[in-house]
């Protein structure tokens, strides 16, 4: 994370708390269409709108604006959902994931499985610990390519 997305997520954290919500993300970044600074957020509830985005937009817009995070450079703001696929990557993904159904890639097979289905029953700094349809199993947090909520079709 840039200093300017910790610095701005810092600022803007407790105005998106009190409105119910959770930064997932604070990304700042060059796009085709210059510097965008895209604050991802959710909810308890889930399923992020377009009201709850125009809701986050308009109570930072003009706080962003004091704060100067890009000393007068111009730049685009946006709010979105991170979307159903988003990466589990954080201890932060993990706690919101605990007890729903994941999708975890390896690098490397393990049990001749390179793809694992199952409930997220743990987590710690380390590992994750999956409930499988018959068994349990621990995979190394390293050894996780990517892991998503299992959508399915």
């Amino acid at each position: 994370m840039s200093k300017i997305s910790e610095q701005i997520e810092k600022f803007i954290e407790p105005i998106v708390t009190k409105l119910g919500y959770e930064i997932v993300e604070v990304e700042f970044a060059k796009k085709h269409n210059g510097d965008n600074l895209t604050v991802f957020i959710d909810k308890k509830e889930g399923y992020i709108d377009i009201v709850d985005c125009e809701t986050v937009h308009n109570a930072i817009d003009e706080p962003l604006d004091e704060l100067d995070p890009t000393c007068g450079k111009p730049y685009t703001l946006n709010v979105s959902s991170p979307g159903i696929d988003r990466p589990i990557i954080t201890d932060k993904d993990y706690n919101r994931n605990l007890g729903e159904v994941l999708e975890v890639k390896l690098f490397q097979a393990i049990q001749k499985k390179k793809i694992f289905i199952g409930k997220l029953l743990s987590f710690d700094e380390e590992s994750i610990e999956l409930e499988l349809e018959k068994e349990t199993i621990k995979l190394e947090r390293k050894m996780i390519s990517k892991a998503t909520k299992y959508i399915e079709i």
